[in-house]
């Protein structure tokens, strides 16, 4: 029976190119799980976009001396591009600066607001002289009353993940603008009751046994975070960029929503969005109202608490949003398989030193599946990794070329040089052939099964193994020899270890989906094993948003070996891979820093 799946995958800030850490933490693990269970026949939605209204968007718009709004359509624009040419198949990737996700954002805050958990609270915030206003808490720095770490942000530590209830917390905290002294002024806003959130079902959710399935260092990290006691949060902050809060109340029209409130508010807003360009406006409800839906969040480790506690407490928090059922409840996070952090050749990912992997400019010089496959397999799902250009020379050499690659080539190369190009007549199978034909099928239950709990290192590794096996078995049986005296031999041979590539077209598929579409055509088949991505301009009332979406109008895609018939004439094959020299090593670290 078809589930219904909703991938939900963190809001990059439109501040900065996405590097290798941004993919493998989020955008491709999702994908991969999306893909999957495309090809299992779920009714699968995948969304995100850029968030738009962080401070790391202002501060960028204000240091390039460029309005908020040139800022978020450069980077967006780039990270459409990006997502299509590496095959990140968002069914809406939009931004939070639309019409739409106001409005949703708006009904949030006031079902919260109406349902007692919203409370107005006068505090002292940081407010800076040299510039006449209160500063948001990313422009406020200071040393971590926690670790000491002498950078951290007023609203969050980096080094250590404390998060911060206001930046005053902060020792010796300091414009982030100007170095300034900074004083504290009295400002009203509104905070969400997160103690009485916690007793209303949150601390019942998440101590739940049936968290067995979360990653043990995030459910070790949110119930370290309950314990320490949970303390209500401000949802409204001093600023003019943002989602206007919708109270009339004195001194509330110069303040907005607080981003990490709204921003999460998103993966709604983003559904709701996807249901009406698809023309089935209710559609959204399918994967928020239904029992049996999973809702799954690919995020960074940095955004755990997030995840896993704010925004399951404004769910908590809501009820009959948008629903002729007053209590009708949101669904709730199923899993939330956030990953850990990836470095770089021994040190952190620093984009103002250039010390990453430019995804949108490596793409100009590598094919995207062999860079999908080393961020996949050096994926940080338990722990920190590290990206190494030698380690992906090597990786890809030695791992996918050497054993999948050239398997697919040479299998499809003796079948035009033995047989013309067609399928042969294998005869009666015997006990090998079998075998081999029946570990292929039956990995599909092993590696699907490892696929949908989010363990895709270990999917990749399984696939290889079964490479390793038809490998193996054309070594034993040598149809490259027995061609030269016994062709029916060489026929059983080939027509076997062509059906075990079909099947293993599909195993790879939703880390290879490029190359393997491009072997499912030179075997012969016909549609696409997935849909595309599509750019597209959004129409709304007040203004127009470039998205990019996904057309699976094409899409055969079955997870199962699809069986291909004696007889067929098969296309001229062509390598799946380019091999690497050492020179591309040496290349590649030449354009780190400066």
């Amino acid at each position: 029976m078809s589930e219904n799946i909703l991938v939900c995958i963190a809001w990059p800030y439109a501040n900065a190119d996405i590097h290798q850490g941004n993919v493998t933490g989020s955008h491709l693990p999702g994908d991969i799980f999306a893909r999957y269970h495309r090809l299992r026949g779920n009714q699968v939605v995948m969304v995100s976009g850029s968030d738009s209204h962080g401070t790391p968007v202002t501060i960028s718009a204000e240091k390039q001396g460029k309005t908020v709004e040139a800022v978020l359509d450069h980077y967006h624009s780039r990270f459409l591009t990006l997502f299509q040419r590496l095959g990140i198949t968002y069914d809406l990737f939009t931004t939070t600066h639309t019409e739409n996700h106001a409005a949703v954002s708006q009904d949030i805050f006031t079902n919260l607001l109406e349902n007692g958990f919203l409370y107005t609270k006068v505090t002292q915030q940081m407010y800076s002289a040299a510039a006449d206003r209160f500063l948001p808490d990313r422009y406020v720095e200071g040393t971590c009353p926690n670790c000491g770490y002498e950078s951290a942000r007023g609203d969050q530590c980096d080094n250590c993940n404390t998060l911060f209830e206001t930046p005053a917390e902060l020792v010796n905290p300091y414009s982030a603008q100007d170095n300034s002294a900074l004083e504290m002024r009295e400002t009203e806003h509104y905070f969400i009751d997160l103690p009485k959130l916690a007793e209303q079902g949150l601390d019942a959710y998440l101590n739940d046994e049936n968290k067995a399935h979360w990653r043990p260092h995030v459910i070790n990290f949110t119930r370290s975070w309950l314990d320490e006691g949970l303390l209500s949060r401000a949802v409204t902050r001093d600023m003019d960029w943002g989602i206007p809060v919708p109270v009339d109340r004195e001194g509330f029209d110069r303040k907005v929503m607080y981003v990490w409130f709204e921003a999460v508010i998103g993966y709604l807003s983003a559904t709701i969005e996807w249901a009406k360009n698809i023309g089935r406006p209710e559609a959204w409800r399918d994967f928020w109202y239904d029992d049996a839906a999973r809702n799954l969040y690919f995020i960074g480790k940095d955004n755990i608490p997030f995840h896993t506690v704010i925004w399951p407490a404004e769910l908590l928090g809501v009820k009959g949003f948008r629903s002729e059922d007053a209590d009708a409840k949101l669904n709730l996070p199923y899993d939330v398989p956030a990953n850990q952090f990836m470095n770089m050749e021994g040190r952190k990912i620093s984009g103002s030193r250039n010390w990453g992997v430019w995804m949108l400019e490596a793409l100009d010089r590598h094919d995207p599946d062999p860079l999908r496959y080393y961020l996949t397999v050096t994926m940080p799902e338990s722990r920190d990794s590290e990206w190494t250009w030698q380690g992906y020379v090597n990786r890809v050499n030695t791992e996918l070329i050497a054993n999948w690659g050239n398997l697919a080539n040479r299998v499809l190369k003796m079948t035009k040089r033995y047989f013309g190009g067609v399928v042969p007549d294998p005869g009666e199978l015997d006990e090998r052939d079998r075998a081999l034909l029946t570990a292929v099928d039956a990995s599909f239950a092993t590696i699907g099964a490892l696929y949908d709990s989010c363990h895709f290192r270990a999917a990749v590794q399984e696939a290889m193994h079964i490479s390793t096996l038809v490998n193996q078995y054309l070594e034993a049986t040598e149809p490259w020899v027995t061609a030269k005296t016994d062709m029916a031999q060489t026929a059983k041979a080939i027509y076997v270890a062509l059906q075990a590539i079909n099947g293993l077209k599909v195993l790879f598929a939703p880390v290879l989906p490029f190359t393997s579409q491009r072997l499912h055509e030179m075997m012969g088949e016909t549609g696409q094993l997935f849909g595309t991505g599509v750019i597209e301009t959004l129409a709304e009332t007040e203004r127009t948003h470039t998205a990019l979406t996904y057309d699976a109008t094409d899409a055969i895609g079955t997870w199962a070996r699809h069986e291909i018939e004696i007889g067929r004439t098969l296309p001229k094959p062509s390598a799946l891979f380019k091999k690497y020299d050492d020179s591309v090593v040496e290349d590649e670290i030449g354009r780190l820093g400066g």
